[in-house]
């Protein structure tokens, strides 16, 4: 009864807390899009251009295929500690359990015995992917590694991803979702103004709590660095099996958007996609994305297996090349 009761509680109240958002993808009408034509020719295995304030379609390429994520993985960790009451300002030590799960990732910089900030372990996780972050930041609000799993499995069930499963925190195996999915998880965490302010920044300094380690952590956001582009934020991911993954919030016009790519082959070239595809959301209406009834009749942009848009109606198929953590 006690679990039945926390249940609807958390359901009717899920709304309220930092970071979660109990909506899925709602039925507005879509946005006016470029020309097939204009279309960019993505790379990425698959691909999706949501409206972020309504979680509307605007462009997609195998949006709903399901694949590995990587260390995207790490913005339902966020997540499901913001919804535990992660203490921003308590401290973690970093212990040897949370290197033995890291092993097989990227390089860390966290080491054992040191004490960090939770607030700097999110920054550390989501910045520069640091694999001993989450199973810390697991522990600051009393989870194991079995119980933030099960969180994170929560916060999926709470968004309403159906195709999104973990078995790990860090993103190093077994984890799936599509890009559809991890887009609108993305939308959850820009509404958290914890994490959308420490996801838009550039750098951040980390010093554990006896000054031994000072740290500096660059974001592998690599368009929010360059500047081209009003990024919002997010995170990006590698491993053999899911090649190379970004997901991240942007201006599109006075619109905000959520560009999520899996299965890039090339480091760079889910940047590339980044780019060309913002610029497809944006190209209408001297940048400014509209909806009107028209709109509302219109399929959302797609595009095929092999990154182009097929003709229709006299449109040419679209032409170009695309070339972490």
């Amino acid at each position: 009864m006690r679990v039945l009761l926390w249940t609807v509680t958390w359901v009717l109240v899920s709304g309220l807390v930092p970071g979660i958002s109990a909506r899925a993808e709602t039925s507005a009408p879509a946005a006016t899009l470029a020309s097939a034509s204009a279309a960019p020719g993505l790379k990425s295995r698959n691909a999706v251009v949501l409206d972020a304030a309504t979680g509307v379609e605007l462009l997609g390429k195998a949006p709903d295929e399901i694949r590995p994520i990587a260390s995207t993985t790490k913005i339902f960790v966020a997540l499901a500690v913001r919804k535990a009451g992660l203490d921003l300002d308590g401290w973690t030590e970093i212990l040897r359990a949370d290197a033995n799960l890291a092993k097989g990732g990227a390089r860390t910089r966290l080491d054992i015995g040191q004490t960090f900030r939770n607030r700097d372990l999110l920054r550390a996780m989501l910045l520069s992917s640091d694999n001993r972050a989450p199973n810390a930041l697991g522990r600051a609000v009393g989870l194991d590694t079995d119980g933030l799993v099960k969180a994170m499995n929560e916060v999926a069930r709470d968004l309403a991803l159906k195709k999104t499963r973990f078995t790990d925190p860090s993103g190093l195996r077994g984890n799936v979702s599509t890009a559809r999915e991890l887009a609108l998880a993305l939308r959850a965490v820009l509404e958290d103004p914890v994490l959308r302010q420490i996801l838009s920044e550039q750098e951040a300094e980390v010093v554990s709590k006896s000054k031994y380690a000072k740290l500096r952590y660059r974001t592998t956001n690599q368009p929010l660095l360059d500047g081209k582009h009003r990024v919002l934020g997010g995170k990006t991911g590698y491993t053999r099996a899911a090649g190379y993954c970004f997901v991240s919030g942007a201006k599109a016009g006075e619109r905000e958007v959520i560009l999520a790519f899996l299965g890039a082959e090339q480091k760079a070239q889910r940047f590339v996609d980044f780019d060309r595809a913002l610029r497809v959301v944006t190209s209408g209406a001297g940048g400014k994305l509209k909806l009107d009834r028209a709109a509302a009749r219109k399929p959302a942009l797609r595009v095929d297996a092999q990154g182009t848009v097929p003709a229709s109606g006299g449109a040419r198929k679209a032409q170009g090349k695309a070339r972490e953590p």
